[in-house]
């Protein structure tokens, strides 16, 4: 069932589950910010004169948009620096990478990364939306495609020399893709 972006909702950051607020206040700044368990989301009044419930409807609608782009704009953002931290964190154990790969957020449908020819990685920014260990995982899969460009016996030889459980933790992402991709 696609989001509504309402109270009540479920939003996933690093592998919890929060609890979405959408406060609506003229007086607040429009921001997401992350407290006590709960992801509040603050948007400013659209319009405060409601005359028929069509309206109303219209009103929800606008306001259902506005949460979304500002809660779509918090996870790049936080994927940016979240993707950088576990980059530089998992980097020391792909030894064949000599220098820092630059990295792009892409949101895609059906994968969590790629890694271009020239070593630049593309990663989904719904994948904040996870574990750090699955996070790792997908960082250190694109890594291994820039010694094997394909998912060949080395590839996966190799994957499994960087990180052992990998399978273990492919399949914890797996499981929860549709909620994290959910929109």
């Amino acid at each position: 069932m696609p989001k509504r972006y309402v109270s009540g909702e479920t939003q996933f950051y690093l592998g919890r589950r929060y609890v979405l607020k959408v406060i609506t206040d003229a007086e607040q700044t429009a921001r997401v910010k992350l407290l006590r368990g709960k992801l509040n989301v603050t948007v400013n009044q659209v319009s405060s004169n409601q005359k028929s419930g069509n309206q109303a409807n219209q009103f929800a609608s606008e306001r259902s948009v506005k949460v979304k782009a500002l809660l779509d704009k918090w996870y790049q953002e936080r994927a940016e620096i979240i993707f950088a931290e576990r980059l530089h964190a998992v980097l020391s154990k792909a030894s064949w990478v000599t220098s820092m790969p630059s990295f792009r957020l892409m949101a895609m449908k059906k994968q969590w990364g790629s890694c271009s020819t020239k070593g630049n990685l593309i990663l989904n920014p719904h994948l904040v939306k996870a574990p750090k260990e699955c996070i790792d995982y997908v960082i250190l899969h694109e890594l291994c495609h820039i010694a094997e460009h394909n998912h060949s016996e080395r590839f996966w030889r190799l994957l499994t020399q960087v990180i052992p459980n990998w399978k273990a933790v492919k399949s914890k992402l797996d499981g929860m893709a549709e909620l994290y991709l959910n929109e």
